[in-house]
């Protein structure tokens, strides 16, 4: 019978990430008898592997790279199972100074095509001499290969069949890339962030100890996948270089029973540090029944961390009211602000706080960077005295504290002319320190548009700093966030522009806010039929054209034509329509008529 990695492990003291390499740190992880753990949706433990067996596991698979002619520099596609194959995998890429790519599952949207050419252009992205992937997905991962002449194209189990013998691994340095992280949503147009070993060792020792501050009876459950940095860099990795164990539940395996979540949780004898996005929060609050809650006890959940998405005060608090009388703590959330361009984490909210609101009024989150309106700026903590903030106060928004920066981040807020903002003034966030990415994998151009030669990146958000912490309000980016998960607007306007008579500028992807105040994807389509009939079916082929492409249920709004606006060159402007949109100045045609 399996038994989970221990918690306590008082032969081996704690480093919190103070490795120049990830293979150092494992080789010191590796002296103790902590580990991963890997469990199904019912909350059967089906793996149990310390991290001395991966460190074994993962030289064996650096000598079979090696003896397939892979070497330092070359690049390996890693169907990011959640498993500890994907992690011996990953591992051993780094032995060899291979970068390993985490790639992501199949959905159950999109169809096979659709996936099998997601893969198809990450893989000729990253170049990638060798593939690796689960046994069901062989014949998936086999076609997205077809054409690229790979050296390896098959599963772990393949992957052990392999004769090498041992070799000298190479001499590892802190400024190597470590890993390709390809930003989660993107498909037509894949962005590769190379991250150092450095920088993958900074932010792991910032999220140990200063953010989450790991301690000896702490011990981690993670639901989110290995191909987000969440779960691959915060659950994961992290874990690792501070020698903590942890205990994984498929991505999938969440979706079908996300109370087994909270039961992973709730069957640890120590203190629990578990990290979400605002959905897994939703999901459960919104799934759970009086019964579900029986022998159910969260009183040493110690870190309730947030992050991924957008945090929402209401979605908290409704998971407070719900698992409050199971002893959940609401200080124990931990609200947070990261991105994959530096590692993952930025800020956090100091341990203890749980969550707390500024108030803010809706006219100073649009538009250019303007000083945001102090009176009604007074910050709450939500411990149950307040709920609904934004429907108790008209015209107003709570803007949730992320904390404060890493101790080696620099975060300014800047005006698109790069002027460094005061206090409670808006504008762009931009980060600068040794988590921050190298560039983009082979897209120089991509990372000068981020990276300033002086080191800043702008982050693509906007925010404000109060007392020292971080506020995001929103993505100056166009990215739209859906369930955690990132999704570029290009694909969604690509899978629109294939349907007759739609062409490139007719189509453009946005976010708009619900009357449940929640952040949706939205096209506007420029509309020439006039008659309803025609209307309506255009309507429906563009929501289906988008759900079988994307896997995103989007609000179709049909707009009249040469409606959305440009930019001087030409380009559509996607920030003009949406805010066009929201404010009233491009009418749909249903509500025109």
């Amino acid at each position: 019978m399996l038994t989970p990695t221990p918690t306590l492990d008082a032969s081996l003291p704690r480093q919190f990430s103070t490795f120049d390499t990830l293979p150092e740190a494992l080789d010191y992880a590796a002296k103790g008898t902590r580990g991963i753990n890997v469990y199904d949706a019912k909350g059967n433990l089906i793996e149990a592997v310390s991290y001395a067996e991966l460190r074994d596991r993962a030289v064996a698979i650096a000598y079979q790279l090696q003896a397939l002619g892979l070497n330092a520099g070359d690049t390996v596609a890693l169907i990011a199972e959640t498993s500890s194959d994907f992690v011996a995998a990953f591992m051993g890429a780094q032995y060899l100074a291979v970068l390993p790519v985490p790639l992501p599952l199949p959905t159950s949207f999109g169809g096979r095509d659709g996936y099998v050419d997601q893969l198809r252009r990450q893989m000729k992205s990253c170049g990638a001499r060798a593939a690796i992937g689960p046994d069901g997905m062989l014949d998936l991962l086999s076609d997205a290969a077809r054409s690229m002449n790979l050296a390896f194209c098959g599963t772990p189990a393949q992957m052990e069949q392999v004769d090498a013998k041992p070799v000298q691994l190479p001499k590892l340095h802190t400024q190597q890339v470590a890993y390709l992280q390809y930003s989660s949503g993107s498909t037509r147009f894949p962005h590769g962030v190379m991250v150092t070993h450095r920088a993958v060792m900074s932010n792991c020792h910032g999220q140990g100890y200063h953010g989450v501050q790991l301690g000896e009876t702490d011990r981690s459950v993670a639901c989110p996948p290995f191909y987000h940095d969440n779960g691959l860099v915060g659950m994961l990795l992290t874990c690792m270089t501070c020698q903590t164990s942890v205990d994984f539940i498929a991505t999938e395996s969440f979706a079908r029973r996300p109370m087994q979540w909270l039961r992973l949780i709730s069957e640890n004898e120590n203190t629990s540090v578990s990290y979400s996005p605002t959905f897994g929060f939703d999901i459960c609050a919104r799934r759970a029944n009086t019964s579900m809650l029986e022998d159910l006890d969260l009183s040493r959940w110690r870190v309730a961390g947030n992050g991924g998405d957008m945090i929402r005060p209401d979605v908290m608090q409704a998971f407070t009211d719900r698992f409050r009388p199971v002893g959940f703590d609401p200080s124990a959330f931990m609200p947070s602000y990261g991105l994959a361009e530096c590692v993952l984490a930025v800020s956090f909210m100091p341990k203890g706080k749980g969550i707390m609101c500024d108030m803010v009024e809706e006219d100073t989150l649009t538009g250019d960077p303007i000083s945001h309106r102090g009176q009604a700026a007074k910050a709450r903590g939500m411990n149950g005295r307040r709920n609904g903030y934004t429907n108790q106060v008209p015209r107003y928004r709570a803007v949730v504290n992320c904390g404060v920066p890493l101790p080696d981040l620099e975060v300014e807020i800047r005006t698109t002319d790069d002027v460094v903002l005061s206090e409670k003034e808006i504008g762009r966030i931009v980060v600068r320190g040794p988590a921050v990415m190298r560039g983009y994998f082979n897209d120089e151009e991509s990372t000068r548009a981020v990276l300033s030669e002086d080191g800043w990146l702008d982050t693509g958000d906007m925010g404000y700093m109060m007392d020292g912490c971080l506020y995001v309000v929103g993505r100056v980016k166009d990215m739209i966030i859906v369930n955690g998960r990132n999704h570029w607007p290009q694909d969604i306007e690509w899978a629109v522009e294939q349907l007759p008579g739609l062409r490139s500028g007719d189509i453009a992807a946005i976010s708009i806010t619900n009357e449940r105040g929640e952040e949706i994807p939205a096209v506007l389509v420029q509309c020439r039929p006039s008659d309803p009939e025609s209307q309506e079916q255009l309507r429906a082929q563009v929501r289906n054209k988008v759900q079988s492409e994307t896997g995103i249920a989007v609000q179709v709004e049909l707009v009249p034509p040469r409606t959305l606006p440009r930019t001087s060159s030409g380009k559509l402007s996607r920030s003009k329509a949406r805010d066009r949109f929201i404010s009233g100045g491009i009418i749909p045609l249903a509500a025109a008529s």
